[in-house]
C-alpha cells in the first residue's frame, strides 16, 4: 500500500487506478488512509487491530468531498483511540444501529416473513401497530417501558382508542402484537456478545392481564332487540355521510347477516362472490379463513339484495376489487366503529363489537329460528370435534345451507317490522312474501 500525506492538494492528485482498489495510506496518522476504486470514487478509512483481540478491524469513515481531510483524520484518530481500548468498532456501530431499530422497523421485519402470517392476521397487527401505538411506531423499540405498557393498557381498557368507551378485548389483544414483535425484536436482533437488544420484555408487567381471556366473550345483541339493531343498521346506511360510511355500514349488515368475522367481510372480493337468478345458488367464497378450511357460504336474500346494491357496474374499470371499499391505504373498510356504535345506542348497550354479531347470527338461529348446532357451527365455520361429524359431514360447500340462513335473515327483517309497527302502535304487521 503506497504512503502519502493525506491532504487535499495531494489527494486531487490522486490518478485512478484502472483497476481494482488502491489504498493510500497517511503518512502522519497511523492507520488513516484513502481507499480509492478503479473508478476513481475516494474514501477515508481507518484500520487497526483491536486491543487484547488480535482482530484487524478496516472501518470506512466516509467519502471524500463529503467529508474533508480534517473532518476525516479527526473521526479516525477517535476510532484509532477506541481499538487501543480494546472497543471494536464494526461492532459497536452494529450494536448502536440495533439498538436503534424502531417499533415500525420491527414490524415491518416480522411481516416480511414470507408465508409465515395470514393477510388478515398482518393486518390486525398492523392496526394495532398504527393506531393503538401510533406515538410509539418511530421510538426505538428498546426504549418502551413497563410502565409505558400499563398506562397505554389501562387507557384503551377504560376509554379505548379515541376515549370513546371501555375496549378491554381491544386492549389485550392489542398488547399480545406488542409482546409478539419485543420478542421477535429480542431473537432479531442481538448484541457483539450475543445478548439480545431487549432483557426483558416490558410487556410482562401485563402477565396477569394478557395471561387471562377477555370477560367480553358472551355479548350480543338480544333477540328481542335485533329489529331495532337492524332498524339502526338501515338507517346509518341511509344517512352514511359518504361511500366509506355507506361501506361501513353494510359491511356490519352483512356481518350480521352471515355470521362472518369482521375481516373475512371486510377483505371480500368481487370475484369471491356468486349471485344468480335462484336464490339457492347465491354464495361467497373464503380460500383461507382463520381455520384453513377452505369454504363456500350460501347467501340469503336479503344479503343478495346488499350486494346487487353495491355491485360496480361492468365497464367500471376502475371499480375496487373489494365488495367494500374506502380510500384507505388498505383499499377495504377496516373499521367498524362508527356503526355500531349507532346500534348500540338505538338499543341501550354501553358498546357493541363487530365479533358479537357473529354470536348473535348463531344464537338467533339456535333460539329464535331452532336451527340444528351443528349446521350454525359449519356455517361460521368452525369445524365440529366431534368424530362422526369431523370425518362424515361436508365442512366446505355449504351451500346447501341456504335455508337455514334464510330464516335467520327472515326473523331479523320480521322483528324490524315489528318494531316499527310497535312504534307507530300498528298490530298488523304485512310480512315478506317469498317463493
Amino acid at each position: 500500500m503506497p504512503k502519502i500525506a493525506l491532504t487535499k492538494q495531494n489527494i486531487d492528485k490522486v490518478a485512478k487506478p484502472g483497476t481494482g482498489t488502491v489504498i493510500y495510506v497517511d503518512t502522519r496518522t497511523k492507520g488513516f488512509g484513502l481507499r480509492v476504486t478503479a473508478s476513481g470514487a475516494a474514501s477515508f478509512i481507518m484500520q487497526g487491530t483491536v486491543k487484547g483481540q488480535k482482530k484487524e478491524r478496516r472501518v470506512t469513515i466516509g467519502s471524500y468531498g463529503a467529508w474533508t481531510v480534517d473532518q476525516a483524520r479527526r473521526r479516525a484518530e477517535e476510532i484509532g483511540h477506541q481499538l487501543e481500548d480494546g472497543i471494536d468498532p464494526v461492532e459497536e456501530r452494529k450494536q448502536s444501529e440495533a439498538a436503534k431499530v424502531t417499533l415500525r422497523q420491527v414490524a415491518d421485519a416480522y411481516f416480511a416473513r414470507p408465508g409465515m402470517l395470514k393477510e388478515s392476521t398482518r393486518a390486525e397487527m398492523d392496526r394495532h401497530v398504527t393506531q393503538v401505538f401510533e406515538a410509539w411506531q418511530e421510538r426505538a423499540i428498546t426504549s418502551i417501558t413497563p410502565a409505558e405498557c400499563r398506562k397505554r393498557y389501562s387507557e384503551m381498557a377504560t376509554k379505548g382508542l379515541r376515549g370513546k368507551g371501555p375496549a378491554p378485548v381491544q386492549a389485550q389483544a392489542s398488547m399480545i402484537t406488542l409482546r409478539t414483535l419485543i420478542n421477535f425484536a429480542r431473537d432479531e436482533y442481538v448484541l457483539a456478545n450475543g445478548k439480545p437488544i431487549i432483557e426483558a420484555n416490558p410487556t410482562a408487567i401485563l402477565k396477569k392481564e394478557l395471561g387471562k381471556e377477555p370477560t367480553e366473550r358472551t355479548r350480543q345483541i338480544d333477540r328481542r332487540q335485533i329489529g331495532a339493531a337492524w332498524n339502526a343498521l338501515l338507517m346509518a346506511q341511509a344517512t352514511a355521510r359518504n361511500e366509506d360510511a355507506r361501506a361501513g355500514a353494510d359491511l356490519v349488515i352483512f356481518l350480521l347477516l352471515t355470521g362472518a368475522r369482521r375481516n373475512e367481510g371486510a377483505m371480500l372480493t368481487w370475484d369471491r362472490v356468486h349471485l344468480s337468478d335462484d336464490p339457492t345458488d347465491c354464495w361467497w367464497h373464503l380460500p383461507n379463513p382463520k381455520n384453513n378450511n377452505p369454504i363456500w357460504l350460501p347467501l340469503s336474500g336479503q344479503a343478495v339484495a346488499l350486494l346487487r346494491s353495491r355491485k360496480p357496474d361492468e365497464d367500471d374499470h376502475d371499480a375496487s376489487a373489494y365488495v367494500f371499499p374506502t380510500r384507505s391505504k388498505l383499499g377495504h373498510v377496516r373499521d367498524t366503529r362508527s356503526p355500531m356504535e349507532q346500534v348500540s345506542a338505538a338499543i341501550g348497550m354501553e358498546r357493541l363489537s363487530a365479533h358479537d354479531l357473529r354470536r348473535t347470527f348463531v344464537t338467533l338461529g339456535v333460539k329464535a329460528c331452532r336451527l340444528d348446532l351443528a349446521k350454525l357451527e359449519l356455517l361460521t365455520n368452525h369445524v365440529p370435534q366431534g368424530i362422526t361429524a369431523k370425518h362424515y359431514l361436508e365442512t366446505s360447500d355449504l351451500k346447501d345451507y341456504y335455508p337455514e340462513v334464510q330464516a335467520i335473515s327472515d326473523y331479523i327483517e320480521g322483528e324490524a317490522r315489528l318494531a316499527v309497527a310497535k312504534a307507530s302502535g300498528e298490530n298488523v304487521v304485512p310480512l315478506p312474501q317469498r317463493a
